[in-house]
């Protein structure tokens, strides 16, 4: 399978950017892995509504641009579906079964995602209620990607 991991903005501290190429080192093993990034937008502090909306929306345009045709698409999403490791191993396992041989996971900006992004989605995907910082949220992300490949190999992995 292929992953793709696309997101706004570049990583800027180092050890977010060691442990991103880390775990795309250790999922390599198991499945070809690239992360693309698109340039985000600069926010100023005390922006409205429709300035950030703007914003998120030049953002999606730029993300959709990016999707390749026939991907699976999991958009991060506060208000999408909440899987455990071995459900989101199973989903990806499930996902190979039917023939799906690309999966497009895709990280919005501070902002979050705009709501074109959201409904090109085959799945919305939440890691939790709580909002994180999106550099963080690639790290979460890539090493639950990490823990379904050892699930899904039967090989064991730190609990």
């Amino acid at each position: 399978m292929r992953i793709t991991i696309l997101c706004v903005g570049k990583i800027k501290e180092k050890f977010f950017a060691d442990a991103v190429a880390e775990y795309v080192k250790r999922i390599g093993r198991y499945h070809k892995i690239e992360v693309v990034e698109v340039a985000d937008e600069k926010t100023p502090d005390g922006a409205g509504e429709a300035l950030n909306g703007q914003i998120m929306a030049r953002e999606g345009e730029r993300l959709l641009g990016k999707i390749k045709e026939g991907s699976y698409v999991a958009a991060l999403a506060i208000e999408g579906r909440e899987l455990s490791s071995e459900e989101l191993a199973g989903k990806l396992e499930a996902l190979a079964v039917n023939g799906e041989s690309h999966v497009t996971f895709v990280i919005g900006g501070s902002l979050g995602l705009s709501g074109q992004v959201k409904k090109r989605a085959d799945f919305l995907l939440s890691f939790s209620r709580m909002t994180f910082p999106h550099q963080l949220m690639r790290v979460v992300l890539l090493e639950q990607i990490y823990r379904c490949c050892k699930i899904s190999a039967h090989e064991p992995y730190h609990k």
